[in-house]
């Protein structure tokens, strides 16, 4: 009786592979490069996570905020679909002393059940504007095309 081989899986074949090329690793933290974020430069503006999805308002948010200074903006980002919020929100201070002192009121607490995290928002990424045909789905619709 002859012995057969049989194809195996590929996900058994790669478990059972004894391949030359070095397994990733990630590189280690070091005192030169720590593997964290750089904090963003204090601002006015803070960046509040952690909020109860179902039952934290921007309402809710700004009366929380109030307490340590004067607010100038309070808006909790919500899903465009469901209306929920989605988790976070943003706090905008008269100034920079009311703003540090939110974080230090507000790092670690409890909102609407929820321990909520403050720090100071980074600054929005540039958008790209679309090149080419990706402009628009439905053509160029520039006045300089119309028909005569």
């Amino acid at each position: 009786m002859a012995l057969r081989a049989v194809a195996a899986p590929r996900c058994v074949r790669r478990f059972f592979s004894t391949s030359t090329l070095p397994a990733f690793n990630p590189p280690l933290p070091t005192k030169e490069a720590p593997l964290q974020k750089p904090n963003p430069e204090p601002n006015t503006n803070l960046c509040i996570s952690g909020l109860n999805k179902r039952t934290t308002t921007s309402e809710k948010l700004r009366e929380k905020a109030s307490e340590f200074g004067e607010v100038v903006h309070a808006k909790v980002v919500t899903d465009r679909v469901s209306g929920y919020s989605r988790g976070f929100g943003f706090v905008e201070y008269a100034t920079l002393e009311d703003a540090a002192k939110g974080i230090e009121g507000m790092d670690g607490k409890f909102l609407d059940g929820w321990v909520i995290f403050a720090e100071y928002a980074r600054p929005r990424a540039p958008r790209m504007q679309p090149s080419g045909n990706m402009s628009s789905p439905y053509g160029n619709r520039s006045p300089s095309y119309h028909h005569q």
